[in-house]
């Protein structure tokens, strides 16, 4: 039996990555929300996570901490979680890692606000070329992989379009301008019914992290 820690689905943007890939492939789970301070580990959660962080996945009493480790921990047990292509599958995990490790400076400028819908502003260099660089990822993995096999980065759903699902919502509250592909992409998985049910619940939360509702004034207020 699994049991999934995450945090508040309006702030936790690592949580959000395990929690739409079990529900995308129906993965049953004991779900267990916790409350995020967004200042990293904490002594608080260290009761359920051996890091201090959450998402942490549970099995049978055994924890799984890091997004990455869960979806491979996952993908040995359950078939269909990276595409099955090789080439396609190596992709995938090239793109997952980048997306694990990378894109700092988008990070920083734009942490995950679920409820906030902002008018935006120019981004800096560093922002922008983060920006740039998952819209062509995004873009090359449709042109490349998809093959009309459905509206995904790989056809089908994949770990890798868990892994970029923070993101997506990251665009939509920061009004960020994409390129039609990239565009399209982010509409499907807006789209997908677990994104729509994450959101939903994000939005009825009342926990607020004033750090991170700050940042309206400096994106031009709400739409």
């Amino acid at each position: 039996m699994y049991t999934l820690y995450f945090g508040n689905k309006n702030y936790s943007s690592w949580s959000l990555r395990p929690w739409v890939l079990m529900k995308h492939f129906g993965i049953p789970f004991e779900a267990h929300q916790v409350e995020v301070s967004g200042k990293g580990a904490h002594a608080g959660h260290r009761a359920y996570s051996a890091n201090g962080l959450v998402p942490c996945l549970h099995v049978d009493g055994f924890q799984v901490w890091d997004t990455l480790a869960i979806a491979e921990f996952l993908a040995e047990r359950h078939p269909g979680l990276w595409p099955a292509d090789p080439l396609a599958r190596a992709r995938a995990r090239s793109v997952a890692c980048e997306m694990h490790s990378g894109f700092g400076a988008v990070r920083s400028a734009m942490p995950m606000n679920i409820k906030l819908l902002l008018k935006g502003k120019t981004p800096s260099v560093e922002v922008q070329a983060d920006i740039d660089r998952i819209a062509e990822i995004w873009t090359q993995a449709r042109s490349e992989f998809a093959d009309d096999a459905g509206p995904y980065l790989f056809g089908a759903f994949s770990v890798a379009d868990a892994m970029f699902a923070p993101v997506v919502m990251r665009f939509v509250t920061y009004n960020v301008s994409l390129p039609p592909a990239a565009a399209a992409y982010r509409d499907a998985m807006l789209a997908h019914p677990a994104m729509v049910e994450w959101a939903d619940a994000a939005r009825a939360e009342t926990v607020a992290l004033p750090a991170y509702d700050a940042v309206a004034e400096a994106y031009g207020g709400v739409r």
